[in-house]
């Protein structure tokens, strides 16, 4: 046994609050003609058999590479309320009993959809092969009551979109003290992005995958300060360095992929182009362009090459690094050796740079804005 937490003898799940594994009736979502996976679903042994891939089931699972992972519903208990929600479900936060350790479990439910067993193969694929100090850690998967369980480690800082979105100036009130948002410092923007790249770097040079999903909400801070990256469920595995599908979130997707079409593809510098409007989000503290629900106005303005500035406060360096990932000709984008080497991350790996502080600082005014503590003037 490799990769997971060692299995203990069970003592059953204790549950707090709602439901969260499968629900109570264990009712599969199954809609469409069972017969076209019947090759992925083996109702006899209550397995997803996913051929020279993987098998999954209520014990763990087992790769064709040789690692396997136990663990089962028996062994959490749930904490708290959901951590979130997608489109293809819910992630919760659980105390894995046998070492008393807690973790995130992402829960999807199965339904006959071939895009669907897509991603679940393609996110347990990528999380066991990436192990990389920023990429989120894989702890085991399991199936049951119809749902396929993820079981990562848990972030308890959240994504960095969470920790960022406030106006400059923005006041609150938080234990009889008034906090003031004075923005992102630069340094710590630095190690944001700079762990960001050496994830996706990772992806590229040792797995061939671009994520195709780079978003702030994509990137996961911890009390620790460390930063990492997750959710791979819509990457891609690239093809003489280049992706077809059209997939992803389309407010931060680049120009190629909106509306080059797929024919010639696209490769790792449309996730650069991602992680730059990521910047500009966490750096202004809001979505960049006017409005993120409107996804006409995005593709007008790329249209018309209009990129929003970083804000007056951060450095020439700064502003070039995310300027050299904007380019509307996908060959003209730095890459990641070259973002990685440029003077405003050139050091930034080594620096000492307080993490730490600054999570425990922005979670504050999370929570404090979470309590309605807004100050007004």
């Amino acid at each position: 046994m490799v990769g997971g937490p060692a299995r203990a003898n069970s003592t059953g799940l204790a549950r707090r609050g709602k439901p969260f594994l499968g629900n109570s009736r264990g009712t599969p979502a199954f809609q469409t003609n069972f017969q076209d996976f019947s090759n992925i679903v083996d109702t006899a042994t209550g397995a997803l058999n996913f051929k020279g891939k993987a098998s999954i089931n209520e014990n763990g699972v087992n790769f064709s590479n040789g690692a396997s992972f136990s663990v089962r519903m028996e062994d959490f208990e749930q904490l708290g309320e959901e951590l979130g929600r997608g489109n293809y479900g819910t992630v919760n936060r659980v105390l894995y009993k046998p070492k008393k350790l807690e973790m995130a479990i992402k829960q999807i439910r199965v339904e006959l959809d071939s895009t669907k067993f897509k991603t679940i193969i393609t996110e347990l694929n990528i999380l066991q092969s990436a192990v990389a100090p920023s990429i989120l850690m894989f702890w085991g998967a399991f199936y049951s009551e119809s749902c396929v369980n993820i079981c990562v480690e848990y972030m308890d800082g959240g994504d960095v979109r969470g920790l960022t979105a406030f106006k400059l100036g923005e006041q609150f009130r938080c234990n009889e003290e008034i906090i003031t948002w004075e923005g992102l410092p630069e340094d710590v923007l630095s190690r944001i992005l700079g762990s960001t790249v050496r994830g996706l770097k990772f992806l590229k040079d040792k797995l061939e995958v671009i994520h195709r999903d780079v978003k702030p909400t994509n990137i996961l801070a911890n009390t620790k300060g460390q930063i990492k990256l997750c959710d791979f469920g819509v990457s891609g595995f690239l093809e003489r360095s280049k992706a077809q599908t059209v997939i992803g979130c389309q407010i931060y997707m680049a120009p190629e992929r909106i509306y080059g079409g797929t024919q010639e593809g696209y490769g790792v510098a449309s996730d650069i182009w991602s992680l730059a409007i990521s910047a500009l989000e966490l750096a202004m503290g809001k979505y960049p362009y006017d409005n993120p629900a409107d996804i006409m106005g995005y593709m007008r303005s790329l249209i018309e090459g209009r990129v929003p500035p970083m804000p007056d406060q951060y450095s020439k360096s700064a502003q070039e690094w995310v300027a050299s990932c904007l380019h509307k000709e996908p060959q003209q984008r730095a890459t990641y050796r070259e973002l990685l080497d440029h003077p405003f991350l050139q050091d930034e790996e080594t620096k000492d740079i307080d993490m730490v502080s600054w999570v425990a600082s922005a979670m504050r005014f999370k929570e404090a804005r979470a309590a309605n503590k807004e100050i007004r003037s």
